[in-house]
């Protein structure tokens, strides 16, 4: 993959999907398409997305019982999403469950502790210790259960590329030098992402609320 950016692309609106989409992808690698599009368009608007030529992220990060999990899986087997999102502390049995019954060609990862939630927010939950170490048992446990990789924030993925030379690591939560943090709370540059071991990056705003969206995406891949 030459471009390692995947846009995020939030929004249940299926033609500013498309128009955004559009604009920018000379710039980015691939499209995330998160809940609230797949909720508003489902299987037919991950297909109608693919139209456009571009890798597709499905970005669902699916936590239940096992066997729901794998049904769920199968049933989104037929798009083939290049990447699609569990969670990991959906368990073993879930996480071993939802690698097979994906698409041979599907790249099925953990989300570890989302980006926006820090180590205060962990302890609110009752999960003890840092939001490091937490990410950490997290990957050690998707990497026993199979799975091709992790989604954790620029922070933990140095530790984790290392600790998991083979792993595909997604980080979202970046942002530019000089871009606004959001409600994002561990995040990084798009370059310091990709030296410390990120397969690919995942940046929303900083390029669909750019006042020139084409621009701002060539700017980011620029960088790297």
């Amino acid at each position: 993959m030459s471009n390692r950016i995947f846009v995020a692309i939030d929004t249940p609106d299926l033609e500013r999907a498309r128009a955004l989409a559009t604009r920018v992808r000379h710039h980015v690698g691939g499209l995330k398409l998160g809940l609230e599009f797949f909720c508003a368009n489902g299987p037919a608007g991950v297909r109608a997305m693919e139209e456009i030529g571009l890798p597709v992220f499905l970005d669902l990060k699916l936590h239940d019982i096992p066997n729901t999990v794998a049904k769920a899986v199968q049933s989104l087997a037929p798009l083939a999403p290049a990447i699609l999102t569990v969670h990991a502390v959906g368990g073993r049995a879930m996480l071993e469950d939802a690698k097979a019954a994906a698409h041979p060609d599907t790249k099925v990862v953990a989300v570890t502790m989302l980006t926006s939630l820090d180590d205060r927010d962990l302890a609110d939950t009752g999960v003890g210790g840092s939001a490091h170490d937490h990410v950490m048992r997290l990957a050690d446990l998707a990497r026993a259960a199979g799975l091709d990789g992790i989604v954790c924030s620029g922070v933990e993925v140095q530790a984790a590329h290392r600790a998991w030379p083979k792993g595909f690591f997604v980080v979202p939560g970046v942002r530019p030098a000089n871009g606004a943090a959001g409600d994002q709370k561990r995040v990084v540059t798009p370059r310091q992402a990709l030296d410390d071991g990120a397969s690919i990056l995942v940046i929303g705003r900083p390029i669909t609320q750019a006042e020139d969206p084409d621009a701002a995406a060539r700017a980011i891949e620029a960088t790297l």
